[in-house]
């Protein structure tokens, strides 16, 4: 996720970022069982097997990522699951002279299957509502290369709950009963995260312009643990390489007594592990404009304040994005 950097005179900030609308239109592929006996069950799709791509669609929120900060997927023309995310969250470095860094985020995402009952002479779909919510904390520490450079190891934890909603009618629940169903119709997923981010942070900040870049490689494992349904306990494994930029500089225009900046800014996450094509994409690329207002002169918590223009896009997905960040 890009954050506010510190300004010339390298006061210390806390910086956040959030996206306020971001839409992506693609293709989520449900995997389905064929030949299923006629029975009283779930076919076209089994529980377990959707669960396990929640948790590692959970993989997306762990990390603080500007290509799927917000990210909504929709293919309800050809009968495919929804889905839609949302995450906030920002980091910081103490200062020079302490180089602890921290960094955070809060996730939300919804996921939409449909699974089909059968009693072995008629079908009922069964539209379910999945809604995860996680978070993610970090904690490292800046190594020193060059005056501009510099080499952040992060240890990250992360706690993340799936909950199920299904609202049909009771007969078909009735007349369906099993594992499957019970986690459909009111169950619940808890997993928990560890693991670790190895990031390349490099700033250089002059009167005519300011440039950002961090590459990121993060490897973080998940697991259900706890009051988890029985029927949906699993893990998956969280790995993602990143490359971020930003460019800033004045356009001649004065707000807040201070210069308007337009802001230039790309960003290219890749996949791996259970990450990699359970959305149907291996990777996301992000290309950015804004604009940024200074009002470190005035005695207000928020120094900068920036808003942008994204445009999002990989394999079968593609979309727009309006973010809005904060310096403090």
């Amino acid at each position: 996720m890009p954050k506010s950097k510190r300004s010339l005179s390298r006061r210390k900030t806390t910086p956040a970022w959030c996206a306020l609308t971001f839409v992506l239109y693609g293709t989520v592929h449900a995997q389905t069982t064929p030949n299923a006996p006629p029975s009283r069950e779930v076919v076209g799709a089994n529980v377990k097997g959707h669960a396990d791509a929640v948790l590692a669609v959970m993989t997306y929120t762990t990390v603080p990522d500007v290509t799927t900060s917000s990210l909504s997927i929709n293919s309800g023309a050809t009968g495919n699951p929804g889905f839609g995310q949302t995450q906030l969250g920002g980091g910081f470095t103490i200062s020079r002279t302490f180089p602890l860094y921290l960094e955070g985020t809060v996730a939300y995402s919804r996921y939409d299957p449909t699974f089909i009952a059968t009693d072995g002479s008629t079908q009922r779909p069964l539209p379910a509502k999945w809604n995860t919510a996680s978070t993610t904390i970090g904690i490292g520490w800046d190594f020193p290369i060059t005056d501009e450079l510099r080499f952040r190891p992060i240890l990250n934890g992360t706690l993340g709950r799936v909950a199920s909603d299904l609202r049909v009618a009771q007969s078909i629940i009735n007349r369906a009963k099993d594992a499957n169903l019970q986690f459909l119709e009111d169950g619940a997923l808890n997993a928990y995260g560890y693991g670790g981010s190895l990031m390349l942070d490099y700033e250089r900040y002059r009167e005519s312009y300011e440039i950002d870049v961090e590459l990121r490689a993060t490897d973080i494992y998940l697991r259900s643990f706890g009051s988890s349904s029985e029927a949906v306990q699993g893990s998956a494994t969280a790995q993602q390489f990143s490359l971020w930029a930003r460019w800033r500089a004045p356009t001649g225009l004065h707000a807040l007594d201070k210069p308007v900046r337009y802001v230039l800014e790309t960003a290219y996450s890749h996949y791996f592990g259970e990450s990699a094509g359970v959305l149907g994409f291996n990777d996301l690329t992000s290309l950015g404009v804004g604009l940024e207002l200074d009002s470190s002169k005035y005695p207000v918590i928020v120094t900068r304040t920036r808003a942008m223009v994204r445009y999002v896009f990989g394999h079968n997905v593609h979309g727009v994005s309006f973010g809005f960040a904060m310096s403090f």
